[in-house]
């Protein structure tokens, strides 16, 4: 089983605005004549991680990592203040065209891994290929498994505890309930409400407890940040009309791409990716047994460090000596 390469330092770090008071972190790692990589993290708001550098083979890659609007090192931190899904969009053009890009790679996990899809379709002509991971098509059926009860099946007592920082009254649209918290101006409130929403998000995420990723979701600068503006997003539907991901496939053909779904992911179920690869005749979907949601699994980093191999590959038509 493939393990994540060893751990990488960036050889450049910069501040980028993209204008609206946001200022974006982005860093580059690895080979800088490489095949450029673009690491789009979810949440939204969770920010870069550094393990998301070691994916890929830093000899041959170029790999770019941007924290998205007030997400990890970018500021203004947790802000939901001119933050919307076409605002991210925009951002990755500022961000390509600031470091001479001309065309690149997506890899996307999550809410990354819609971003992905929405920026390909927008702008095909600067995508070469396409990785993703626990697809997420941020439709109104995706908040209702998420947040209406469908993961509870599952989780009962982790959504037992998540209802229960609501009163009993606002239960019944739990994310009007946090939003209202999470934007106030009580401080104690919103990091309460934070620490709740992070605590249901890290432990329906992993097939097996994993208490390295609830420390990750316990850290209240990360939970802020990700409480905020992933509830932020929710309230309102990711700024997307109900099935404009899938809708718009047609716009990938001729890209390849690679997916690759934990079995029991209970965040995004498989079926998402499933309907992904049927509208997109140039992807190829991996079913990884044994894991859910998250890329730091053991077998779901033996497939994507497969993945990244392949597409490589691919793209460059190098032997596959080259790669290894």
């Amino acid at each position: 089983m493939l393990e994540l390469f060893p751990d990488i330092r960036p050889y450049d770090e910069r501040r980028i605005d993209v204008g609206d008071g946001h200022v974006l972190y982005v860093e580059q790692c690895g080979e800088p004549t490489g095949l450029p990589v673009l690491v789009l993290h979810g949440g939204p708001g969770a920010g870069c991680q550094g393990s998301q550098r070691r994916f890929f083979d830093p000899r041959h890659y170029r790999i770019i990592l941007v924290d998205q609007r007030g997400a990890g090192r970018s500021t203004p931190h947790a802000s939901v203040e001119h933050n919307t899904t076409e605002h991210l969009i925009a951002d990755l053009e500022v961000v390509r065209k600031a470091l001479a890009v001309d065309r690149w790679v997506l890899f996307g996990g999550s809410f990354g891994a819609t971003l992905a899809l929405l920026y390909a379709q927008q702008f095909p002509e600067r995508v070469q290929g396409l990785l993703l991971r626990g697809v997420f098509l941020a439709r109104p059926s995706d908040l209702d498994w998420y947040f209406g009860g469908g993961a509870a099946q599952i989780f009962p007592d982790a959504w037992t505890q998540f209802l229960r920082y609501l009163p009993e009254a606002e239960r019944h649209d739990p994310i009007d309930g946090y939003y209202r918290r999470l934007t106030g101006e009580d401080e104690i409130a919103r990091l309460a409400a934070a620490r709740s929403w992070s605590a249901y998000a890290a432990r329906i995420r992993t097939l097996y407890e994993n208490n390295h990723l609830r420390e990750q979701y316990h850290d209240i600068h990360r939970a802020l940040s990700v409480a905020r503006i992933a509830c932020h997003y929710a309230k309102h539907r990711y700024f997307l009309k109900p099935n404009q991901v899938l809708e718009r496939m047609s716009a990938l053909t001729g890209i390849p791409g690679i997916l690759v779904h934990g079995r029991y992911d209970m965040v995004s179920p498989l079926a998402n990716a499933w309907a992904v690869q049927a509208k997109w005749p140039a992807s190829e979907l991996l079913i990884v047994r044994g894991a859910g949601h998250v890329a730091t699994e053991a077998p779901t980093v033996d497939a994507l460090i497969h993945a990244t191999r392949e597409l490589y590959r691919q793209l460059t038509h190098q032997p596959p000596e080259v790669a290894d």
